[in-house]
């Protein structure tokens, strides 16, 4: 009986030190990958070079195309195993000439105001459109008003975003719904146009663009959204003068679809080459800006975590594979695409970086309860390096239909404050990118690759 105790003993002790020498190993590792994030520069000038040379990258635009073949070339400089293209058709949408506003009154006076087409919107007549305007808060007050008081009119929805929530991604989603289906709601009633608040907690003069959406069930009139600034300016005058007039003027079109690409790079996995730990962000941007933040960042982070692996002489198990996705903006054409193309072949988890290039938390996890735990489980190799955020949640659009495939699903977590002041505006640009911030989302995600290939999920 003594011996038995004594070789139990034994046993539990041999079993702690293996459990420590393995953490120690994960330590040692985790330090690497971060050292070599924050001491190389390739994503932060791979990014300048993204931004510099391929903005304006709406999926469907020549820009796009370019950055496509862009991206392709900076995966084969790299000597991954394999690169390829993968094909998605998509929509073409096309701006046209700068968008026009203008207030008119004898009261208020007249005023330029500073507005932009929403994505997918239909343009005014060639001479612009002149009507009044009735300025609603919600969906409620629109339906009051009725088909009498809004009909032949511009709807103004000013649903400012709401600065007391401290995550801004929930103040967003408080908003982003009145620029997707305010211009359907609005033609219900009868009304010409309808222009939007930016759904941004920022106050700034650069109107935020995005998709909005039509129903076949009424007619398409066209969709601006108006800075914050001008909005609040917008609602004095209307107080003023309720009877001023805008003029609106735009000339988007829908051009026919043409073919565009996903962009995959891979290191195959020396152990389970079959199965696929997958990570990526989107290479396509909103047409006004360079989106650095939407989602340069994601795109560069995410390619240079297969650098990383290769800088620090790490041979994963399983294949490591980077998504450059097309069109998430629109219509997420290339994230469906990967989708179809991933049945049958064994996912282990996706990941997707698409918040911006701020100071990483950690992740979101949509996962089972097991899964979250033994991510869990890795917190204290993570928290020396500032992430303590690793929750069940939401992921990301573009890796969303892989859910149905049974696939656990990550979301990078930066620090959201700044986000929103530059998300689909002219404001996201490269320079409002800090390296180590930028850095450190590389190093927090390629831990993340690191630890689901040494232990699985």
């Amino acid at each position: 009986m003594k011996k038995l105790i004594l070789s139990s003993i034994f046993c539990l002790l041999c079993s702690a030190c293996i459990t420590v020498t393995a953490q120690n190993a994960d330590s040692l590792t985790i330090k690497r990958i971060f050292s070599d994030a924050l001491t190389d520069t390739t994503s932060y000038h791979n990014l300048r070079n993204l931004t510099g040379h391929y903005s304006a990258r709406l999926a469907g635009s020549a820009q796009s195309l370019k950055a496509v073949k862009w991206a392709e070339q900076v995966l084969k400089n790299m000597g991954l195993d394999t690169v390829w293209l993968q094909e998605c058709r998509v929509r073409h949408w096309d701006r046209g000439e700068k968008e026009t506003g203008k207030v008119i009154s004898v009261k208020a006076g007249n005023h330029n105001l500073s507005i932009c087409a929403l994505g997918g919107s239909v343009p005014t007549a060639v001479k612009g459109l002149t009507a009044k305007v009735v300025e609603v808060k919600d969906y409620d007050e629109l339906k009051k008003l009725g088909r009498e008081k809004v009909n032949g009119k511009i709807v103004f929805i000013n649903h400012p975003a709401d600065p007391a929530l401290y995550i801004t991604f929930a103040a967003y989603g408080g908003v982003a719904g009145y620029r997707v289906h305010g211009a359907v709601q609005a033609a219900y009633y009868g009304a010409v146009a309808m222009i939007d608040r930016s759904s941004t907690t920022s106050h700034d003069n650069f109107p935020h663009t995005g998709i909005q959406h039509y129903a076949d069930t009424v007619n398409k009139i066209p969709a601006l959204s108006v800075s914050t600034n001008d909005a609040d300016k917008l609602s004095r005058w209307l107080k003023t003068d309720p009877d001023l007039n805008l003029f609106l003027k735009t000339s988007c079109s829908e051009l026919p679809e043409i073919t565009s690409h996903n962009i995959i790079g891979e290191i195959r996995g020396t152990e389970h080459p079959e199965e696929i730990i997958a990570f990526g962000g989107h290479l396509d941007c909103w047409d006004i800006c360079q989106g650095a933040h939407d989602d340069g960042a994601g795109v560069v982070q995410t390619i240079d975590i297969l650098r990383i692996f290769k800088s620090v002489n790490l041979k994963p198990k399983h294949t490591i594979r980077v998504i450059v996705y097309m069109d998430e903006e629109m219509e997420q054409r290339g994230a469906k695409a990967y989708a179809e193309a991933a049945k049958g072949r064994k996912h282990i988890a996706a990941i997707e970086a698409d918040r911006g290039g701020f100071t990483p938390w950690g992740f979101s996890i949509d996962a089972s309860n097991e899964q979250v735990k033994k991510v869990q489980s890795w917190k204290n190799l993570l928290l020396p390096y500032g992430l303590f955020y690793f929750e069940k949640g939401g992921s990301g659009v573009d890796i969303h239909d892989l859910k149905s495939q049974d696939v656990p699903l990550f979301g990078l977590v930066p620090d959201s404050q700044r986000y929103f002041d530059y998300h689909h505006s002219v404001n996201d640009s490269f320079d409002k990118i800090n390296i180590r911030e930028l850095q450190l989302g590389t190093a927090t995600i390629a831990a993340l690759v690191y630890l689901i290939d040494q232990y699985g999920l």
